[in-house]
């Protein structure tokens, strides 16, 4: 038996990321860090084993569940923390009660194990430490109630090729990700150069960014907990600046992956070309060209950014739909009016002063979202995500700007990320040193479960083995369709926001 109490409506969780510092509004890396957003929008009453009721609370990251524990299983963690960092740093945890909880004695429960993981995680101590991301991967494998075995799971490329790799259930995000590069044979020092997301691909081939996958979580357990055929994993590189491709296309393996993800995002669209553009690729790509086709990208509209779903925004007018895509340190809006003229802009992260992610329930009436919070309690609800930053426009006057959109969480992190790297090359810091470093050595497995290393399958060392399809020959039959004259970057720029709304970037000299 379950039953579900949802949190008390009009609530919401908000994690902001806001600048300290007066100076050029350059963020601040200490409130910048890539943390997640975590949540306890609602708990449940549960029947154990022996038949007795429990509540569970449903602890939720960037606006999805995560794993269901029990106030028992947190305490326990929150005694394990005590232990190892003493009563100093960890923050403060709910005491145990002696009766029967009521109903309000649970809300107020919630809300205060809600605001313990999010202190827990947004400490920088405590929320990256082994201890804490293996207690939420450990409860993510519970509450999905999946063993531990081997198991196979398929990775994507950009260009739709998978790669099969043997894991266990139990494999963190870093292990498999070391699984696919040792299957791709793509090399060690090459590997933080690229991450696995969360994608959902729609029945017309487009693909959405659900979410990078993160230390804390088990990434065959999260793809099949969905229980879709419609969600998959795809390895994408996952750095901004494109100085950086020098560094992966000086290996084969590195090459053929920039490549491959180069041509998916041209066909899809996220790259914008004109006909003289597109005769150039064609030509590169039939020649087999790859780091001149690569080059060639690298001056076109949007090279590298990330496209989310057609979404809502406040700028210019409340209620415009919005197309937002984020890369090159901005977040770039296609915006649809009103009075259904496009214009077009982009906000520079250097001009933003901060930033939050606010989630709220909003109940579903008629199968649509009330705009008027209500009960939850008799209607089905629907959490709602919104980004908003603080910009500066002009010298003097900043303006918040609002994003609605499922997506909101993971454009934070793509801006926090993009932070990150300018953080880096400000101190003269290489991206290399914000690479992963594994704690616990290589994978723990028996030799019989140790990942088979095969040939390449990106691109065979030798021209006669037909059994091994290189990508150059799959994505020779690439038509690079949907590129067009009606595509042209030069189709918006009549009509874009620079000038009109103060959308000056500022240069790197501003951080």
């Amino acid at each position: 038996m379950i039953t579900q109490v949802k949190g008390i409506v009009g609530t919401n969780w908000t994690t902001d990321c806001c600048n300290r510092a007066n100076v050029h509004l350059s963020p601040s890396v200490d409130h910048l860090k890539s943390k997640m957003h975590f949540s306890i929008p609602e708990t449940e009453v549960r029947s154990g084993e022996t038949g007795a009721t429990y509540v569970a609370y449903n602890i939720h990251v960037n606006g999805v569940l995560h794993c269901r524990v029990r106030y028992s299983q947190l305490l326990g963690l929150h005694e394990q923390i005590k232990k190892e960092h003493g009563n100093n740093l960890v923050p403060a945890f709910p005491p145990k009660k002696i009766f029967t909880l009521t109903p309000n004695d649970v809300e107020q429960r919630r809300e205060q194990l809600e605001k313990y993981m999010q202190a827990v995680r947004q400490d920088p101590m405590l929320g990256a430490s082994e201890m804490f991301n293996s207690f939420l991967r450990k409860a993510q494998q519970e509450t999905q109630q999946i063993p531990t075995e081997e198991v196979p799971l398929e990775i994507y490329l950009s260009n739709g090729q998978k790669v099969e790799v043997n894991i266990l259930t139990s494999d963190q995000t870093e292990d498999v990700l070391e699984a696919v590069a040792s299957k791709l044979d793509l090399p060690d020092e090459l590997v933080g150069y690229f991450s696995l997301f969360l994608v959902r691909e729609g029945v017309d081939g487009g693909l959405t960014f659900v979410r990078k996958l993160q230390e804390f979580e088990l990434p065959y357990v999260s793809v099949t907990s969905l229980r879709s055929s419609e969600f998959h994993i795809i390895l994408r590189k996952s750095y901004w600046d494109t100085a950086y491709d020098s560094d992966v296309m000086d290996n084969r393996v590195g090459l053929n992956l920039l490549y491959a993800q180069t041509v998916s995002d041209i066909d899809r669209g996220w790259i914008l070309v004109n006909k003289d553009q597109h005769r150039q690729l064609k030509s590169l790509q039939e020649k087999g060209s790859k780091k001149e086709f690569i080059r060639l990208g690298q001056t076109l509209k949007y090279f590298g950014y990330i496209k989310f779903d057609p979404c809502v925004t406040d700028f210019p007018e409340k209620g415009c739909h919005v197309i937002v895509s984020a890369g090159n340190n901005e977040l770039n809006f296609q915006v649809k009016l009103p009075n259904e003229q496009m214009k077009e802009g982009s906000f520079k992260v250097t001009r933003m002063r901060c930033w939050r992610v606010t989630s709220s329930q909003v109940p579903v009436v008629n199968g649509s979202s009330s705009p008027t919070p209500g009960p939850c309690s008799s209607a089905k609800c629907e959490v709602k995500l919104e980004l908003a930053f603080e910009y500066l426009m002009s010298k003097d006057r900043l303006q918040w700007v609002t994003i609605t959109s499922p997506q909101a969480i993971m454009m934070s992190i793509c801006l926090q990320s993009m932070v990150d790297e300018l953080m880096v090359k400000k101190s003269g810091g290489s991206i290399k040193k914000m690479l992963r470093k594994r704690h616990n050595g290589p994978l723990h497995r028996s030799e019989s479960q140790q990942t088979v290393k095969s040939p390449p399958l990106l691109d065979s060392p030798d021209p006669n083995r037909d059994q091994i399809v290189k990508l150059s020959t799959k994505l020779s039959s690439v038509s690079l369709r949907g590129i067009s004259a009606s595509n042209s970057a030069n189709d918006i720029s009549g009509n874009d926001f620079h000038g009109n709304y103060a959308f000056e970037g500022i240069g790197d000299d501003d951080l």
